[in-house]
């Protein structure tokens, strides 16, 4: 809906922009009489407003697409549809991912972004205590239910992984799902993960990212451009996250690189990287 009304907006735009090139071309030709020059103003001027309308609209539209939310009452209609398909469907493929991601952990844990908590039933009995970090208070709500339930201790929280809500040296390994994809930036959450991690601590990641061949990632990049993004939570399924990692200062333990999509409505999403690195000791 709101890409047809962007899409409406934009050839109103543009029919409203040639009226009024081609009545400014006649303002300046020479007019015959007074009362012609007077209609030629006057109409010149309703273009002019017209314009400022439809401009105004389509920017509402635009920031109404910006503020839209994985969870709660700004979710956008997109993310509610593969919630509720979530809901009925549940992905295996995705489930098992997971569980291999958080079957090495132990020690203390810190999730960054974990949503509405789907992963906490999977926290091995090795793991002492988790803190999950989730800016988002619909999804936070879920993950505290989640999170009673769980067999190891975790603490849900709200914070960004821009700014952890944690002291130095921290924790034993950070875990990422879904997160490096869609944050503002990536390097900056790095940063806060290198900071929270005790020197050799892990980073275990399963994260969207670009396609290797050129014409699926210029597929990625229009749908990314068109509504994925805006729709999901700023989810940019064309990021370098693996470079991400590397230049924070990472080493990869382990790299596994594949393709899953439960839908041909998150096709674009379906290139993965799951793996696990090590925080360098400083010298």
């Amino acid at each position: 809906m709101y890409l047809f009304a962007v899409r409406r907006f934009g050839a109103r735009r543009a029919e409203v922009l040639g009226i009024r090139q081609t009545l400014e071309l006649l303002e300046r030709a020479h007019m015959p009489t007074r009362r012609e020059r007077h209609r030629l103003a006057l109409t010149v001027r309703v273009a002019h407003q017209v314009l400022s309308a439809i401009e105004a609209q389509r920017a509402a539209i635009l920031a109404a697409m910006s503020d839209v939310s994985l969870y709660g009452p700004q979710q956008s209609r997109f993310a509610r549809l593969l919630e509720r398909r979530e809901l009925r469907r549940p992905d295996p493929v995705a489930h098992e991912l997971r569980r291999r991601l958080l079957s090495g952990l132990r020690g203390r844990v810190i999730e960054i972004g974990c949503g509405d908590g789907r992963a906490f039933e999977l926290y091995p009995a090795a793991v002492e205590a988790v803190l999950a970090v989730e800016p988002d208070p619909s999804a936070r709500a879920i993950a505290e239910q989640r999170a009673a339930d769980a067999a190891v201790p975790i603490d849900v929280v709200r914070g960004i992984a821009e700014k952890l809500p944690a002291q130095d040296q921290t924790f034993d390994a950070a875990v990422a799902v879904w997160v490096l994809c869609s944050v503002p930036d990536p390097a900056a959450a790095m940063r806060e993960i290198d900071r929270v991690l005790v020197p050799g601590g892990h980073l275990h990641f399963y994260e969207h990212v670009q396609s290797s061949h050129i014409m699926f990632r210029g597929l990625q990049r229009a749908i990314d451009s068109v509504y994925w993004t805006r729709a999901l939570g700023g989810c940019r399924t064309t990021r370098d996250t693996e470079g991400t990692i590397r230049t924070a200062g990472f080493h990869f333990l382990s790299l596994e690189h594949g393709f899953h999509s439960s839908s041909l409505l998150t096709i674009t999403s379906a290139p993965y990287s799951l793996g696990i690195a090590r925080r360098e000791c400083a010298n």
